[in-house]
């Protein structure tokens, strides 16, 4: 098996004043390669550790991308420390000095001396290509271990890492087929009430499943090899059965762009009026290019169940949408939500622990509430069932 492993620098990423995106992305990229990582390091712009952890980890990994340190600042000691630790000097790689200073001339900028720190490499390294910035990576084989030097801009490291990396690797490795990992995502039920209903699954050989909870979802992972795909597959059905109408969306799409996918289909546009989730809701569409109608934030204001569904029907007749979607203000732990259609107009009555979450969480909580609603009226379900966990104190369907 391929050991692959990352390596993140800079003392911002290990003392956590920035999150370490790129690391999370590059998982989840090599995961669906063939390719999953072993293990993750993260190192502060420190020399000496930086030689130690690239000389170490070079006896363990067959692959290591490092990634930061490439910029032009006195911080920025990543290709000093891949030549100190292989023993070779640094190098001026004059094409891509003359690169850079084509970058800025066209740019109608003058580069700075300090630039020219990113032209350096290890005499023994292969320059790798940074089409989107000024700092290049470089390739270096230490040991057993083949290592990329990436800059720590996301933009840069995303499209070196496809365009550039990845196509050596493949010409470097033979590598196997990317697991199969099937998505399942849920809300309103608790992780361990699905975990007992789960875990007793005899699931094929190889095969795992997993919970990834991040409030207000529960995700379910059925992950394996290539060669077992037809036995999980198989076993899915029973996955399927356990979520219930729990089951939000499959895949990794997202709800939102899941209804807006539905709402396009059936010729339906919906407006939106939020007060406690202050335009989250229409955010979450928007960004999904849902058909959204004429939409508002309002600031809070005392408003019973009956007189927020009573709105919702007025609102659709202001916008000119088929269907609105409105949530109240909070008023003690309590909140409104209203769904109004060409069938019907729903209402509910909701009870929340803001203590137990904070308020953002509360507030994404509130929209998937929302977009349930609309979820369970696209299916032909009873908007009013199912909410698990939440706690529905009273529902009306006028």
């Amino acid at each position: 098996m391929i050991k692959v492993e990352m390596l993140s620098t800079g003392d911002e990423v290990l003392h956590g004043q920035i999150i370490d995106t790129n690391a999370a992305w590059l998982a989840d990229y090599f995961f669906n390669q063939g390719l999953p990582m072993s293990r993750r390091n993260t190192v502060g712009d420190s020399l000496d550790d930086l030689i130690a952890v690239l000389k170490e980890r070079s006896e363990h990994a067959d692959i290591l991308i490092v990634n930061g340190g490439l910029g032009p600042t006195s911080d920025d000691l990543s290709a000093l420390a891949a030549a100190t630790a292989a023993g070779v000097e640094l190098v001026m790689h004059q094409e891509w000095l003359a690169h850079m200073e084509r970058f800025f001339a066209e740019r109608g900028r003058e580069m700075a001396p300090s630039n020219r720190k990113q032209a350096l490499i290890p005499a023994t390294s292969e320059m790798v290509d940074n089409p989107v910035g000024t700092a290049c990576g470089f390739a270096l084989q230490l040991n057993r271990c083949l290592m990329f030097f990436t800059p720590g801009v996301p933009s840069e490291f995303k499209v070196m890492v496809d365009r550039q990396i990845m196509p050596r690797l493949r010409e470097r490795f033979v590598l196997p087929e990317p697991p199969v990992c099937l998505r399942l995502t849920t809300f309103g039920r608790s992780e361990s009430e699905l975990a007992q209903s789960l875990d007793p699954l005899p699931l094929p050989e190889g095969a795992v499943m997993g919970y990834r909870s991040s409030m207000p979802i529960i995700e379910l992972k059925l992950t394996g090899p290539a060669s077992q795909r037809e036995a999980m597959e198989a076993v899915w059905p029973r996955v399927q059965r356990v979520a219930g109408e729990s089951a939000i969306f499959e895949g990794t799409e997202g709800l939102p762009a899941q209804l807006a996918e539905r709402l396009r289909a059936q010729s339906l546009n919906i407006a939106v009026s939020e007060q406690f989730t202050a335009g989250l809701l229409c955010l979450q569409l928007s960004s999904a290019q849902a058909p959204l109608g004429n939409s508002e934030v309002l600031s809070s204001r005392p408003e019973t169940l009956a007189q927020l569904t009573a709105r919702a029907r007025n609102f659709a007749q202001l916008a000119g949408s088929a269907l609105t979607l409105v949530v109240g203000s909070l008023d003690d732990e309590h909140l409104n939500f209203a769904l109004h259609t060409p069938t019907g107009t729903y209402g509910l009555h909701v009870k929340f622990s803001v203590n137990r979450h904070a308020l953002r969480t509360c507030q994404e909580v509130c929209a998937m509430m929302a977009l349930n609603m609309l979820r369970r009226w696209l299916n032909g379900w009873d908007v009013a069932a199912e909410h698990g966990w939440i706690n529905v104190v009273e529902s009306v369907e006028i």
